[in-house]
């Protein structure tokens, strides 16, 4: 649940050598944890990028195998090419993508360029978030001069690598790693096939702007500052770079996006932006094109977003969310959109399958009903849980679309929203407790022959029987939290409901002991008596605040009824 992924975009000085290419992306993939999502090579600069992602520690040691085998491989003392570069491994930039921090990509750039610096005798300079100087935030200026002007640039003080040696290496030269925000490429569609009103658009909407003119706005005469440089409009979004094209493949025009910050600049934004603009100059919106991958959440908050202007309620499912998206921005105009192929999580997904929130019910149900042990108890707690405030949930999004109770969808929008998360939470408990019993499994399975194997396996056992004991805790814990949602909606939900919400609080009782007995059965095998003696005081006392919920809950239903 909530797991941290990072993307990694290294750029690598050898764009036409496939077998070199192949080797360096071959190291990074054998890293465990880490995904190859794209390889781009271009025989015009020499270069190619490579997209990798995955949980911070696997990607910055798949960075640091990609450097390694760089550094092994391309000789930048024979390296040409279109692009500005300095270096083997030219930049190699983290990427927050998912239930991450920039300040923590930021730490984990300097972890890369800590390990890296020590090992592998290349200079590296950190730029962007990471940077640790203010003139060496912008790449432009930390690549200035390029490889061939290192050798004088490292012998400046004020020029220091962070990592790494200060002498130049002209086989591998010098590498940037940095962090910054993740950059959607973004086409607008237009009603139209000038190019010259598409560039209108984009100079309303881009941070840029427009070059400031006398009276016509278009052809007027440039107004320019005591240097003689050309005043600007700034454009309305900030973060955001823009130009208007005619794509012959379409027969259309489109304003073309960098959304260099989503966190700054939305793709809704961008989106209502653009439309904006454009009906003040007579033209329609017609849809929009996400040019590479995204991120789960810029779909999801555009969802959200366009949900909000209905005035209905955001707490629906994850899939609705996305489908809402995908019809409001007009992402499927020029063809069919997969979210599956374009959303960084769901590739990170795709070999999930087997998990048991995957299967339909009865073959959920076959599974628990077969001669394996797991999924148990545990699992099916979790997913009474899920259940429960499902329930839960439904009545608030039944409540926020009730006729005369307009003026309350955001109160019952947030309760359903909070719903969501607590089920979401529950379903992922479901495949961690059947993966915490098989860890018990894996460990009475350990070698016992010598003394060190009987202390590894000990030390084993005692692990995964705690991590068999929080597991089930958790479920406990998350499920006692869905009684206030189901509180709420006995007492000021839907009436029609009434009783939707009453199961609900009867299915998280229920998830609520049977993941006690759950915690209770797997601390008698427990040596730490202190650690034991703590857990139970905890699950005893959730258990027994339970009974008490569910009991006014149902007295509430049953008053309704």
């Amino acid at each position: 649940m909530n797991n941290q992924i990072i993307e990694c975009v290294p750029n690598f000085s050898e764009g036409r050598d496939m077998g070199i290419i192949k080797q360096i992306t071959d190291a990074i993939e054998a890293v465990e944890g880490v995904q190859l999502l794209d390889v781009d090579p271009g025989a015009a600069t020499n270069r190619t990028v490579v997209t990798i992602v995955g949980a911070p520690q696997a990607v910055i040691l798949g960075a640091y195998e990609g450097m390694k085998k760089a550094s092994q491989l391309i000789d930048m003392s024979k390296h040409s090419g279109e692009h500005p570069r300095m270096g083997a491994t030219d930049v190699c930039p983290l990427i927050p993508i998912s239930n991450v921090t920039m300040e923590e990509v930021v730490e984990c750039a300097k972890k890369l360029g800590e390990k890296a610096g020590s090992t592998l005798d290349i200079p590296f300079f950190l730029y962007e978030s990471a940077a640790t100087h203010p003139d060496r935030k912008n790449l432009a200026t930390v690549r200035a001069g390029e490889y061939e002007g290192l050798p004088k640039k490292l012998k400046d003080p004020h020029w220091k690598p962070d990592y790494g040696p200060s002498s130049f290496n002209p086989k591998t030269g010098a590498t940037a790693i940095g962090a910054r925000d993740f950059l959607v490429a973004y086409n607008v569609n237009l009603n139209t096939t000038s190019v010259r009103r598409a560039n209108s658009v984009a100079f309303d909407v881009r941070e840029k702007g427009r070059v400031k003119r006398e009276g016509d706005k278009l052809n007027g005469k440039i107004i320019r500052d005591a240097e003689g440089e050309p005043l600007r409009v700034p454009g309305k979004l900030k973060s955001v770079k823009a130009i208007g094209w005619y794509i012959d493949e379409y027969n259309l025009a489109q304003i073309s996006m960098n959304l260099t910050n989503i966190s700054i600049t939305s793709l809704h934004e961008a989106f209502e932006a653009c439309r904006e603009s454009a009906n003040q100059k007579g033209m329609r919106v017609t849809g929009s094109e996400l040019v590479g991958l995204v991120p789960k959440k810029v779909l999801i908050d555009a969802g959200k977003y366009f949900l909000s202007l209905q005035q209905r309620s955001q707490g629906v499912s994850e899939e609705e969310l996305i489908h809402i998206a995908i019809k409001s921005l007009g992402l499927d105009e020029l063809g069919p959109f997969d979210p599956k192929k374009k959303v960084i999580e769901y590739l990170l997904e795709e070999g999930n399958q087997d998990l048991l929130v995957n299967k339909n019910l009865t073959d959920f149900a076959d599974e628990t009903a077969s001669e394996s042990p797991a999924p148990g108890g545990g699992s099916i707690a979790a997913y009474l849980g899920a259940l429960g405030v499902s329930l839960g949930t439904m009545v608030a999004n039944l409540s926020s679309h009730k006729r005369g109770w307009d003026d309350r969808w955001e109160e019952f929008s947030q309760a359903a929203e909070e719903g969501q998360m607590l089920k979401d939470k529950l379903l992922y408990l479901v495949d961690a407790d059947t993966a915490a019993f098989n860890a018990i499994i894996d460990a009475v399975r350990m070698p016992k022959a010598s003394s060190e194997e009987k202390t590894a396996r000990a030390k084993a056992m005692e692990a995964a029987t705690k991590n068999a004991i929080e597991i089930p805790l958790d479920v406990m814990r998350t499920s006692h939290a869905c009684f206030n949602l189901l509180s709420q909606m006995a007492e000021t939900g839907n009436p029609n409901s009434v009783s939707d919400a009453g199961v609900g609080a009867l299915c998280c009782k229920s998830a609520v002991h049977g993941a006690y007995l759950n915690v209770k059965i797997n601390c008698k095998d427990l040596d730490d008596k202190k650690y034991v003696e703590k857990v139970m005081a905890e699950a005893n006392d959730i258990l027994d605040k339970s009974k008490k919920q569910e009991k006014e809950i149902l007295k509430v239903v049953e008053g309704k009824l």
